[in-house]
């Protein structure tokens, strides 16, 4: 194995599991997709495309050289730890970005403005201007954009969500007490953005989805249990009340301090109904004379990175269920409530 000081694809290696470009037949059509980014959640993500028929992960991007040399090795890939130079070397059909939200710089433009398609990793930034610019970058390319927020994908959140159509609701009330995640930067408010913006991104994003948008943001956060961990300067806790567009009223809490175990919940209430989703499991539709539950059976990764390269092969934007847009909806519901925490005061959006 040849291994690189400089940021140059690496050659010459025996691959494992897929084919290389090179050997694709002429006859046989295969998206071509890349990689930028490749921590915990690029595996995830390269397992499932690995297994798509119809696409070969061309090239693997990461600053870390080991991390490029692993990915390329396993899946048949160029490896690259200069993202300028994996643009200049391959032509990509697809790129999933899959870098920290603080260390994205203009990595979706570049890709777009060559028109590949993208998958960005949620959140889309810690800014919420420079997120605006990208996104009009983005609208004037026309290439298809999906983003990961993946709970969309499940069955039980489509059943909720066809459950809701045509019904008027009047309060919905989330939570999710999970752990601290494990990269140095996600302690780092100004890396991360905090729990809010990171991780409890996806419930506040199940909450519009179902319930539709925010238009005010009222936040109380602290740092207490965590506070002596060594680089911690995101909240631990976080209470946060918000009003949707239709007039219904909303509360999250959330927090990472250390618990015997995880929970997460939404419900939705309205007149003579309750709908309860536990987890990423079960949803609960409670009626004056019912309860009705179901059981999820959906790969939802699978669903939403599939989604994505369908959509590419077909034209068919309808096949994904968050735009950036809506992931730019999102975002600014997390930041407000980041500044409503420390000012005191509500925010309108």
């Amino acid at each position: 194995m040849r291994s690189t000081n400089r940021s140059l694809p690496v050659k010459g290696w025996s691959f494992r599991k897929t084919i290389r470009k090179s050997d694709i037949r002429a006859d046989v059509f295969m998206l071509q997709v890349g990689f930028v980014g490749l921590g915990g959640i690029a595996r995830e993500h390269l397992g499932i495309v690995s297994e798509f028929p119809k696409a070969n992960i061309a090239a693997v991007c990461d600053i870390v050289q080991e991390n490029a040399e692993k990915a390329a090795e396993q899946y048949g890939a160029n490896a690259y730890t200069d993202f300028d130079i994996l643009l200049e070397c391959e032509q990509l059909d697809a790129l999933f970005v899959c870098v920290p939200q603080f260390a994205r710089a203009d990595i979706e433009e570049k890709a777009a403005q060559r028109g590949i398609h993208l998958f960005v990793e949620k959140p889309l930034g810690i800014d919420m201007e420079t997120v605006k610019k990208k996104a009009e970058v983005l609208h004037q390319s026309g290439v298809i954009v999906s983003t990961g927020y993946c709970l969309r994908y499940l069955d039980i959140i489509e059943k909720a969500k066809q459950y809701l159509v045509g019904k008027q609701i009047a309060m919905v009330r989330a939570n999710r007490f999970d752990s601290m995640y494990g990269p140095l930067w996600w302690r780092d408010l100004s890396k991360s953005g905090g729990q809010l913006v990171d991780q409890v991104t996806h419930n506040i994003d199940m909450m519009m989805y179902l319930a539709g948008k925010i238009k005010k943001v009222s936040a109380d956060m602290g740092l207490t249990i965590m506070k002596d961990v060594p680089g911690t300067t995101a909240p631990d806790v976080s209470s946060v009340n918000v009003v949707f567009e239709s007039g219904a009223i909303g509360h999250i809490a959330a927090s990472y301090i250390p618990q015997p175990d995880y929970r997460s919940s939404l419900e939705i209430m309205g007149n003579n109904f309750r709908v309860t989703i536990d987890g990423i499991a079960t949803l609960t539709i409670v009626e004056k004379d019912q309860t009705i539950s179901y059981k999820s059976n959906t790969l939802f990764y699978k669903e939403q990175d599939e989604a994505f390269l369908n959509a590419i092969l077909t034209s068919d934007r309808s096949l994904i269920l968050s735009s950036y847009e809506e992931a730019m909806n999102t975002l600014e519901v997390t930041l407000a409530a980041n500044e409503s925490a420390q000012t005191g005061l509500s925010v309108y959006l």
